[in-house]
């Protein structure tokens, strides 16, 4: 399987994997600043994370894709406790870490294309078994939701929508890595790549920082997908 897009792929640029601006030339990164996994010198250290809270349409659209498509159990239900008038909806991702959603019925879904501004969430990612991801797109096909299929260098990455327009991407991890060592992992990767004199990190950064690691790590079987960058080599 090539560079699978789905149904109806999603055009957007939020989607395409471009790394330039709207009509504009490829970004410039900056090396500056270092990339390390060991803690840095900061007043308290965050152990995780809690939830996201998006602000969302009515119930039965909700459910709809975070629970009878996407697989999260709806855990929690209760009013919003800042506007009662508002119901506060608690999914379970999947390991315990929460993604809650204010709804309320007379709210209708956006069937459009939402603009991030500055400060705004691009997407929500949430992982999924590298295993079952044929079935995940088989699943969505079904549900006639478009989707792109990109491999990005260091995991597998699947794009839609929701019901309201914002971007989910669903990731597969392409080796079977320790989540504790994960963080260790991609700034190995970081450090390789640099001195490869690559421009982003790629399955060979991965695979050489996993060994060099001494980390045992099968890879899973995913299907091929293009990169999908833009304006990086």
């Amino acid at each position: 399987m090539s560079g699978p897009t789905g149904s109806a792929a999603v055009a957007d640029g939020a989607l395409d994997g471009t790394l330039m601006p709207r009509g504009g030339e490829p970004l410039a990164m900056s090396n500056e600043t270092p990339v390390t996994a060991d803690a840095p010198d900061s007043p308290f250290r965050t152990t995780g994370t809690d939830h996201v809270t998006i602000w969302g349409s009515n119930e039965a659209d909700t459910l709809a894709f975070y629970r009878d498509l996407l697989g999260m159990p709806l855990v929690l239900r209760q009013p919003n406790l800042d506007d009662p008038s508002q119901t506060h909806l608690f999914f379970d991702t999947g390991d315990g870490r929460i993604l809650t959603v204010f709804v309320s019925d007379d709210r209708p879904s956006n069937r459009g294309q939402l603009r991030t501004q500055t400060g705004g969430v691009h997407h929500l990612c949430f992982a999924v078994d590298p295993e079952q991801y044929e079935d995940v797109m088989a699943a969505l096909d079904e549900a006639g939701k478009g989707y792109n299929v990109f491999d990005r260098g260091i995991f597998h990455s699947l794009y839609t929508t929701d019901h309201n327009g914002l971007v989910v991407e669903l990731t597969a991890d392409k080796y079977d890595v320790p989540a504790e060592r994960k963080g260790e992992v991609l700034a190995t990767a970081q450090r390789i790549r640099e001195e490869d004199g690559a421009d982003y990190a790629q399955d060979e950064h991965l695979a050489a920082a996993i060994e060099e690691l001494g980390i045992e790590a099968e890879k899973y079987d995913l299907p091929d997908a293009d990169s999908g960058v833009g304006g990086v080599d």
